[in-house]
């Protein structure tokens, strides 16, 4: 069983930390998909075929991913609290600029200059849990402060389609103008108090007792010993791009990225393809895969935690969605349809949650920070090709059955990936600490 100190101090550690980076996240992933809603009639306005559309919606991760590596490597060196403000904010300013685009040549300069501003905020802030969490901590802390991305759909769709439709024309603006607008300045504000609220390290938490504060350092620095002698792991920052496992993480990362991005960016049109919904009716059924995602990925990611195992915990819930995406295509009424591509976002978001343990169990210090961001950048690129090969299967097939199959079919082969090159990654938690092999005292 965990120690009286043990379950102490990671209870205030996660009190403290995870309800604010769960915000920061929501409002992250708010900003980038709104995109999805604002196109039920910003495509009209400006002119956007479908596969236009797609490119639009995927080109904010090609800067994301050229600038990725570079910000958490200077994350590394001026510290998680400035780095992760400063990225907050210029993307908060960016993402509110999105309400003037006024062609296609602006709309995608624009989000390009989103993807740059935000590069670096994900990986920073799997790096910065690091720091915080031990490994038999991980997957539960993962998940719950990853709740973000689904509670912003969740939360997002209804209020995007709200805002498409009772702030049309307000002021002279277009509803898509104020959607921009609206869910771009929160960013901008919850920055600001990033710099204020987060603490850099343990070794500066004043909101930790003397002896809470020296067992979290003592665990992270034995955690951290123990990854040195496994050797699993780069040894220096260089060695993170040509490193075997590393790279296999990053296709990993680019398959499930590839899938989620694919139908997340599309859902919107994708729900209203199905049947004669209006635009809140919508947003509202666009929501709905993501309470079971939400739901799945906090007891699936607690399981993983008990039981000491990662990549069955990743590669099943993969191949599950996998099917939901099949079945989807064939789907022969909307109810069907639903109730599949319900089953494919809880598959692919546990998925994509409880993978970032594995990465996290091999690497350490500085190339912590390169590696994960490396296999976050690459796995970005998936962002940008899901949803342009998703338009182009749309408008070249006038379906999306097909771009559906394919979704899966990358979601599929990131499980693959996973049981191939998680087996000497597996247990390695557990050997970090042997208390990763006992149930979890639930304190948060």
């Amino acid at each position: 069983m965990k120690s009286v100190i043990h379950a102490r101090t990671m209870a205030k550690v996660s009190r403290r930390l995870i309800p604010f980076m769960i915000v920061m996240f929501l409002i992250n992933f708010l900003d980038r998909v709104n995109i999805g809603f604002a196109a039920l009639e910003m495509n009209k306005d400006l002119g956007l075929s479908p596969s236009t559309y797609g490119f639009a919606a995927g080109i904010l991760f090609v800067g994301y991913v050229a600038f990725e590596v570079p910000s958490n490597l200077i994350l590394q060196r001026v510290g998680a609290r400035v780095w992760l403000a400063r990225i907050m904010i210029t993307w908060g300013v960016l993402a509110t600029l999105m309400a003037f685009v006024f062609n296609e040549a602006s709309l995608f300069t624009l989000r390009a200059l989103i993807g740059v501003a935000e590069a670096g905020f994900f990986p920073g802030l799997v790096f910065y849990m690091m720091r915080w969490f031990p490994a038999e901590e991980r997957a539960k802390a993962l998940t719950v402060f990853m709740l973000g991305n689904p509670i912003s759909v969740i939360i997002g769709g209804p209020l995007s389609t709200a805002i498409l439709h009772f702030a049309h024309h307000f002021g002279g603006l277009a509803g898509w103008q104020w959607l921009f607008i609206i869910e771009g300045v929160p960013a901008i504000i919850i920055g600001a108090i990033t710099l204020v609220w987060l603490t850099e390290r343990p070794e500066d938490a004043k909101w930790l007792e003397p002896d809470e504060r020296e067992w979290l350092i003592a665990r992270t620095n034995e955690e951290a010993r123990a990854k040195e002698s496994r050797g699993h792991g780069p040894a220096r920052v260089r060695d993170v791009f040509v490193h075997g496992k590393t790279l296999a993480f990053a296709f990993c990362k680019f398959c499930v990225l590839l899938a989620f991005f694919g139908i997340t960016l599309w859902l919107p049109q994708i729900v209203k393809s199905l049947g004669n919904l209006t635009t809140f009716e919508v947003g509202v059924a666009s929501a709905i895969p993501y309470v079971f995602s939400a739901i799945a990925s906090v007891l699936i990611g607690r399981h993983s935690d008990k039981t000491g195992e990662r990549k069955w915990h990743i590669a099943l819930p993969a191949f599950l969605g996998a099917v939901g995406f099949v079945v989807a295509s064939l789907a022969a009424n909307p109810w069907s349809a639903m109730i599949a591509l319900c089953v494919a976002a809880t598959g692919l978001w546990v998925s994509n949650t409880i993978f970032w343990t594995l990465p996290a169990s091999m690497l350490a210090g500085t190339t912590a920070a390169a590696g994960i961001a490396f296999i976050n950048a690459f796995g970005n690129l998936g962002g940008f090709v899901g949803p342009y090969l998703t338009g182009w299967i749309r408008q070249a097939t006038h379906s999306y059955v097909w771009a559906l199959v394919m979704l899966g079919g990358f979601l599929a082969l990131s499980g693959i990936i996973v049981l191939i090159v998680g087996r000497s990654e597996t247990t390695s938690d557990s050997r970090e600490n042997p208390a990763s092999r006992q149930p979890a005292v639930d304190k948060w």
